[in-house]
């Protein structure tokens, strides 16, 4: 396992500093949008335009040497449109299936929100199964999978907000945010004629991606660890200014998430630490608070601090495998 580790962390490192070369000054966002793909999540990026996220995708899927979709959500988007349709063939008197540009390894779901409630659960099947069913056949979508949706918060105005079905898929959500004064001054030289993502090569194969999922599931949470997850879920349904806490399905991916994270700084065991520089890119967005809390200027972010510091937190039992 010592040596998986090893090449887990040396891969892993390898992509991020890849990717990082077209999204600079934001290692931290990238390293995050690879554990999810690591752990078999999908991404909510919320940002306002210009700031690189759909760049940050196609960076990603360039450097595993995967194939890449973009799917631009307008109100007047089909499901089909997403999924893909049967065209009949005249030479061949039958159906054909065309695959729509959910079959590929990364999908950017461009500002999401924008199309209709019908065709936002279109991605439902494809991100909780990883499959898509269509005229009564399931066909699988291909490994490593990952969806990475992008919404604007700004603009409202002919908008579908995502329901909270939808929201607990997705393992975490990100802010990409501007860049300081040094970095952005950096861009101007590096991306000032041509962007760096057009000179971008693959760092490591697909097999090798797979070969990362597979390592980080064998990665060790111990039964302290364990009751930590537990304990931080149930405090988000028990806070008094919390209206809906966070769902079973969140302790799961918070779970695989500090697996991944654990094998990225080269341990084969997860610490509470990783629990607690996840929760709030886990948390954030399955979180809704009481009308009263908002008025007193809660955030979500702030109550889920206050819960980390209220919890008590494994001593070096935790590191005890089951």
């Amino acid at each position: 396992m010592t040596d998986r580790i090893t090449r887990f962390g040396e891969r892993f490192g390898r992509i991020v500093s890849n990717v990082e070369t077209v999204i600079q000054g934001k290692r931290e966002v990238v390293e995050l949008v690879l554990l999810a793909l690591v752990a078999e999540g999908h991404v909510l990026v919320e940002d306002v335009p210009g700031v690189g996220k759909t760049h940050l995708a196609k960076s990603v899927a360039r450097s595993i040497d995967g194939v890449f979709s973009r799917i631009q959500f307008t109100p007047d988007l089909l499901p089909s449109d997403v999924t893909g349709i049967s065209v009949y063939d005249r030479d061949r008197r039958a159906f054909e299936f065309k695959p729509g540009p959910i079959f590929a390894n990364i999908v950017v779901g461009d500002e999401i929100n924008r199309a209709s409630p019908k065709t936002q659960s279109a991605l439902l099947e494809a991100m909780e199964e990883r499959q898509v069913t269509s005229d009564g056949i399931t066909r699988p979508v291909p490994t490593p999978f990952m969806v990475v949706a992008t919404q604007n918060p700004l603009e409202h105005e002919g908008t579908y907000p995502l329901p909270e079905a939808q929201l607990d898929r997705f393992m975490m959500r990100v802010v990409i945010g501007y860049p300081d004064r040094s970095k952005e001054l950096e861009m101007l030289d590096t991306h000032g004629i041509r962007s760096t993502f057009h000179d971008l090569e693959p760092v490591v194969s697909l097999e090798e991606v797979n070969d990362l999922i597979t390592t980080a599931q064998h990665v060790t949470v111990s039964d302290p660890v364990k009751n930590y997850i537990i304990d931080l879920i149930g405090a988000t349904r028990q806070h008094p200014d919390v209206l809906l806490g966070a769902s079973p399905r969140s302790a799961l991916f918070l779970q695989r998430l500090a697996r991944a994270r654990a094998a990225a700084q080269g341990r084969d065991f997860v610490l509470p630490d990783d629990i607690k520089e996840l929760a709030i890119p886990v948390l954030e967005h399955r979180l809704s608070l009481r009308p009263e809390a908002q008025m007193r200027g809660e955030t979500v972010a702030g109550v889920i601090t206050g819960i980390l510091g209220k919890l008590r937190v494994p001593g070096t039992a935790s590191r005890i495998a089951t």
